[in-house]
């Protein structure tokens, strides 16, 4: 149930993975263009990725394994092909934050690296790359929108991860113009108004944005507690700790 895209004619990858390896990629460019420009160091600024990276990728997977613990198979779970499914497939976006945030920290304590200062500088990667995996959503069919039939909505073919030849909302592709604007918005704030509050203000408005379009969500793995999904009580949490982190520091100055 995998989307592929075929490049030159000579090889097929899969549309999501294309599209986190394109957004890492645009992300480091203009990365690289602000530690220029900054005078960063290079060599930290790698190894904070790598570690961010890393960490999300389990964070993200043992969250979906969390969230979905009551549909996985268990008794499959030493059939090969069963398994390397499950780990090809399923990822929680909130999971891969918390873990890729965990991660870093551990690596700045580990070689000694000022980790606040490179996280308030390029966190919009966060939500840059993000982009690029909403629309790796939207090409596999995955993370679908609920049926609508208003303006743009869009309708998913056989073998994808969607309901097939319903109209539905554009919900990935909603989220990732939402995720390109705080993205470019954040960069902006840093680089021309040097804006401390970064963190916060990501937590604070991705966290209302995604709160707001769970409820246009229709895919069925996603954990409902008390009403809300997983990643809607996170938000909530994260909105939370992100207001105690201004009101702290503002008390300090």
């Amino acid at each position: 149930m995998h989307a592929y895209t075929n490049l030159f004619g000579l090889i097929n990858i899969p549309s999501y993975g294309l599209m986190i390896a394109t957004g890492v990629i645009v992300a480091n460019i203009i990365a690289m263009i602000i530690i220029k420009k900054s005078k960063y160091d290079l060599n930290d600024f790698i190894i904070m990725e790598g570690y961010c990276l890393f960490g999300a990728f389990v964070g993200a997977k043992l969250l979906y394994l969390i969230v979905s613990f009551k549909d996985i198979q268990w008794d499959k779970i030493f059939d090969f092909n069963y398994f390397n499914n499950l780990m090809l497939a399923g990822f929680v976006f909130y999971g891969g934050l918390i873990g890729g945030l965990v991660f870093v920290f551990l690596g700045g304590k580990i070689h000694k690296i000022n980790t606040q200062e490179y996280i308030r500088k390029f966190i919009f990667l966060i939500p840059l790359i993000h982009g690029f995996g909403r629309i790796g959503c939207h090409m596999a069919g995955c993370c679908y929108g609920r049926p609508y039939h208003g303006a743009f909505a869009i309708v998913f073919p056989e073998n994808s991860y969607a309901l097939p030849g319903v109209k539905l909302f554009p919900i990935q592709i909603t989220e990732a113009i939402l995720l390109f604007t705080i993205a470019f918005l954040m960069i902006y704030l840093g680089e021309k108004k040097n804006y401390y509050y970064t963190v916060e203000f990501y937590f604070i408005v991705y966290g209302i944005v995604r709160f707001i379009l769970e409820f246009a969500r229709y895919d069925e793995i996603r954990g409902i507690y008390m009403g809300l999904s997983t990643s809607q009580w996170i938000s909530l949490g994260l909105i939370i700790i992100a207001v105690g982190m201004i009101i702290k520091k503002k008390r300090q100055k």
